[in-house]
């Protein structure tokens, strides 16, 4: 096995979950969890910022490289607040944040916690609206919350929908586990 194949193999296998931690709409690492990881396993490594790029409308990108044993993988990333967005004129402090989630996301680049960045580079778009529950399906809906005896006003609010038949496809799923189980524990108490 390669070198770089035994350091993915390493780092991408640890359990990061724990250590998630949440600002706004955003999941990272904690850098100092991260570099103390990364030198638990590779203790030669080290680091590299690059000049800062400045653009022309006063935002700022920053950029490293982390090195672990002769691999070398370089990442950027542009100052942002907590929405995502650039940021213009940084100050040192933001700029000081952003090249430590760098770090971070560089050293993810190696394959510690890279899964939290999947579907960052997918464009935003516009939730789909749900799809209902076909004709067929709300029958066989309706024919179950009349077994289960379960109060249909009750089952509509707590799935949030104007109509039974509204439910969305998704829900399906969900609700007929819900009304079977309803439904088993009538045939024991009736037993």
């Amino acid at each position: 096995m390669s070198e770089k194949n035994t350091v993915w193999a390493t780092l991408s296998k640890i359990d990061v979950s724990k250590h998630i931690e949440k600002k706004a709409n955003l999941s990272y690492l904690s850098w100092a969890w991260a570099w103390a990881t990364l030198m638990e396993h590779y203790p030669e490594s080290d680091y590299e910022f690059h000049p800062l790029e400045v653009g022309e409308d006063g935002t700022v990108t920053v950029s490293c490289t982390v090195r672990v044993l002769q691999t070398s993988r370089m990442m950027w990333l542009p100052v942002m607040d907590n929405r995502n967005n650039s940021i213009k004129n940084p100050d040192s402090r933001k700029i000081s944040d952003a090249k430590m989630r760098c770090l971070v996301k560089c050293i993810a680049m190696h394959g510690l916690g890279l899964y939290i960045y999947a579907g960052e580079d997918l464009p935003e778009t516009e939730p789909e609206a749900p799809t209902p529950i076909t004709d067929v399906e709300f029958k066989m809906l309706n024919d179950l919350l009349d077994e289960s005896g379960a109060d249909k006003e009750a089952f509509r609010k707590a799935f949030g929908i104007p109509a039974i038949n509204k439910l969305p496809l998704q829900q399906l799923a969900k609700a007929t586990a819900m009304l079977h189980k309803k439904i088993k524990a009538k045939e024991n108490a009736n037993a």
